[in-house]
């Protein structure tokens, strides 16, 4: 096992999964990625519009990528001392798709992430990222459950 990608979504998941990360990366002598996935941009063009002509979401979109990458430098501080090749990376579009294009792009072996338990109706209607990367992912994966709250 030479890459772990630990994907976060900074839930009451995001300490479970990161652990379980660092742990197996330091184990096997691999490289972590941490990942996250930001949601799409809305798309206007349905509605005949342009981006131009909502500014704010366009400002609220980008904030929300700032937000998640200073996030995501706090997670990779707090495991740099003992991981020092660890590394992060920020996508924006559908979490179970970007999830599954960045194991496959990056050439990881082997992905963590966390469960929320939503619950048979919620997944059914939401659909799961973890259930999701269980079916479809080439890679090993390992799903922690999210942390009672």
């Amino acid at each position: 096992m030479k890459t772990i990608v630990a994907a976060v979504d900074f839930s009451n998941a995001t300490t479970g999964v990161l652990e379980m990360g660092v742990g197996l990366a330091k184990a096997f002598g691999a490289r972590l990625c941490l990942f996250h996935v930001v949601e799409p941009e809305p798309s206007y063009t349905a509605y005949g519009f342009t981006p131009d002509e909502f500014p704010a979401l366009h400002a609220y979109q980008e904030e929300a990528k700032r937000r998640a990458g200073d996030k995501l430098e706090a997670l990779l501080d707090s495991v740099k001392a003992g991981l020092p090749n660890a590394t992060t990376q920020i996508a924006e579009g559908s979490p179970l798709h970007s999830l599954l294009d960045y194991v496959k792009d990056s050439g990881a072996d082997f992905v963590v992430l966390g469960s929320h338990g939503h619950g048979v109706i919620a997944s059914l209607l939401l659909g799961s990222v973890a259930e999701g990367m269980v079916r479809k992912a080439a890679v090993p994966t390992l799903i922690v459950p999210a942390a009672a709250e």
